[in-house]
């Protein structure tokens, strides 16, 4: 890792070039094209998007990464409401990927959020890119879907240990995570054109985000 590296909070001249970032780190990763970029685009406005959680990675005067993070809730059986945190999404250039800066950018809006008072995470991503961060099956916790699911890329990570005690909790983002596919299409295709393949990874994403623990 060579060069000058800062973390800082997003500012509203990097807006641009956050939103390419993005838009080049999941380009047909997931799908032939991505909705990511839409999403940033439509969450810095939302009422459930934390500020003070949006961090950019510089390197060299250059931003390669970023992280963004909205309110989400837990309801336990009882009709209690927990606030919590979900983030995403959080993406490096593919230039500098696999080199520890998504690491850092997690673990600085980690401490952030702990200092804000959150104390629970729930994400929807690989097993393999966060367990490494402390995030377990979502099974551990008794956190699932309403209904009862248990998603194999849903994922817990507890900032303060034993926030989750052990009831079960039943989990809701936010809804700007509701995407408008057809409207990301168009705010896609209102930019420079980049091209659309199909790939092996995104069946593999799609068994993933499809599959349950029992």
């Amino acid at each position: 890792m060579q060069g000058n590296i800062t973390i800082r909070n997003e500012r509203p001249e990097d807006h641009r070039a956050v939103e390419q970032l993005t838009r080049e780190a999941f380009y047909n990763i997931y799908i032939p094209g991505c909705i990511e970029h839409y999403l940033v685009h439509i969450m810095r406005g939302h009422k459930d998007f934390i500020p003070e959680l949006d961090f950019v990675l510089e390197k060299d005067g250059r931003v390669i990464g970023n992280i963004m993070y909205t309110k989400a809730t837990l309801t336990d059986e009882s009709g209690a409401v927990k606030e919590i945190l979900t983030f995403g999404p959080v993406c490096v250039h593919p230039d500098f990927q696999r080199r520890g800066y998504g690491k850092m950018l997690i673990e600085r809006s980690f401490r952030t959020a702990r200092e804000m008072g959150y104390d629970t995470v729930v994400i929807f991503g690989s097993p393999d890119n966060y367990v490494g961060r402390g995030f377990k099956s979502c099974k551990r916790y008794n956190v699932c879907l309403p209904g009862g699911r248990f998603p194999s890329a849903m994922l817990v990570k507890e900032l303060v240990p034993g926030a989750l005690d052990g009831r079960k909790w039943f989990y809701a983002d936010s809804p700007v995570m509701a995407v408008d596919e057809a409207a990301a299409r168009a705010y896609d295709d209102s930019l420079p054109p980049m091209e659309k393949k199909v790939l092996p990874c995104q069946e593999s994403f799609y068994i993933m985000s499809h599959s349950a623990i029992g």
